[in-house]
């Protein structure tokens, strides 16, 4: 974390996602200078494609009113597997063309500073720490239940990697043996059940056509977790009870996390904190403290996310600020 009595430090945060690109200028105190996003459009050229995030991040320095050489540092954030240690991104799936990418060292070149890499749950979890609803805790779990179930861990005041940068994956934990298949290839996972592209295609297989949530769709195929929240509030009674199940499944994933790594704090970002309190939160809290020893539930906090629209940008700007402190 950072100390009150550093200098501040200008900051650049990028955010490579599978349908968007966000970039943002700000310190290290988390404030931001400016910021813009565009669509991904991987061109299956990867050097093209970095060369024209150099161009955005460039706008955006400019808009901030800055130059390149008042920049101490930048940090990208893109989705696994990457090496954050060589700076490199492996083989993701949703970015056509990007295999074993340099990243960090192209940006690095074009920019002139130096250039910090993470994974995307990774970066959020420092983010929700560094600026968000963990600020000034030193055990963290984060945990997005998005397209799919992603996290990442702050464990005694550091970013905990694991073996290849593979710790965090609580999405891969599995919540029932032998249940349904997962994106991942094994079966029973947390995603497979709370992750929004698997609960999306359950929706639509068993949403009922009087349900709220289908009237909020438009139709039975186009049924979304929002349209379900969407239901629950009004009361539809498939739409609470699927919920229900929804939430279950994330309290056993959560039960896992508390028994293994006793956080002060479980963040969730994305269903849950939409969702809110009353329906999700709520309900999630109750039924993990039901399911662990007692002197664990008086001190684990599960919270909704506090960055809202702005986590990708922040997202990169607290690499940026992890890079400079290993660094």
């Amino acid at each position: 974390m950072r100390s009150p009595e550093a200098p501040i430090r200008q900051l650049i945060g990028i955010d490579v996602g599978a349908t968007k690109v966000a970039v943002a200028v700000g310190d290290d105190a988390g404030r931001l200078r400016a910021h813009a996003r565009r669509p991904t459009e991987a061109s299956g050229r990867p050097a093209e494609d970095v060369a024209r995030i150099a161009e955005d991040v460039k706008r955006v320095v400019a808009e901030a009113g800055l130059s390149l050489s008042d920049i101490a540092a930048a940090g990208i954030t893109a989705p696994g597997p990457l090496d954050p240690e060589r700076g490199v991104v492996l083989s993701p799936p949703n970015l056509r063309g990007w295999r074993d990418v340099p990243v960090a060292a192209q940006l690095r070149e074009a920019l002139g500073v130096p250039v910090f890499l993470e994974n995307d749950a990774n970066a959020a979890a420092l983010a929700e720490w560094h600026f968000g609803a963990a600020r000034g805790l030193r055990h963290v779990v984060y945990l997005t239940m998005s397209t799919g179930v992603g996290g990442g861990l702050i464990l005694d005041g550091r970013l905990y990697r694991g073996v290849l940068a593979s710790a965090g994956e609580i999405g891969h934990a599995p919540v029932e043996w032998d249940g349904e298949p997962c994106a991942c290839g094994q079966r029973g996972c947390l995603e497979a059940y709370a992750g929004g592209a698997a609960w999306t295609r359950r929706l639509r297989a068993t949403a009922p056509a009087e349900s709220r949530a289908v009237a909020l769709a438009g139709a039975r195929e186009a049924v979304k977790p929002e349209h379900l929240v969407a239901a629950a509030r009004e009361g539809d009674r498939f739409a609470l009870a699927e919920l229900a199940r929804w939430n279950g499944y994330v309290a056993r994933g959560i039960v896992w996390i508390a028994m293994a790594l006793a956080p002060e704090v479980v963040v969730l970002g994305t269903i849950a904190s939409a969702a809110g309190e009353a329906l999700a939160l709520g309900p999630i809290r109750a039924e993990v403290a039901r399911r662990i020893w007692p002197h664990l539930a008086e001190r684990l906090r599960i919270l909704p996310a506090g960055l809202g629209e702005s986590l990708p940008y922040h997202a990169g700007i607290s690499v940026a600020v992890e890079g400079l402190r290993d660094d």
